[in-house]
């Protein structure tokens, strides 16, 4: 999970590079889903990737328009898997 904090809270630089150039994603790098705040300051984004190194170069391609926070994330289910073991009976 991606959290991007657009700079100076202002959406409008991201838009715009946006919508002239696209997601910039390198190829490996798959965009899944995302939300934006309603406030316009925020966007989650949900990326996949086994490759780190593909988000970290995707990420210097916005840098100068966001500020940014990667966090490793399972689904529900597989964090179900790995606790419900472990549970008392």
């Amino acid at each position: 999970m991606v959290v991007e904090s657009f700079k100076n809270g202002d959406p409008r630089p991201v838009y715009q590079r946006f919508r002239d150039k696209g997601r910039l994603a390198p190829e490996g790098l798959v965009y899944v889903s995302s939300w934006v705040d309603e406030g316009l300051a925020r966007c989650y984004q949900l990326m996949e990737t086994a490759d780190r190194a593909l988000l970290d170069k995707w990420m210097a391609e916005w840098s100068d328009l966001v500020d940014f926070d990667a966090v490793p994330v399972i689904s529900s289910e597989e964090a179900a898997s790995r606790v419900l073991p472990a549970l008392r009976p």
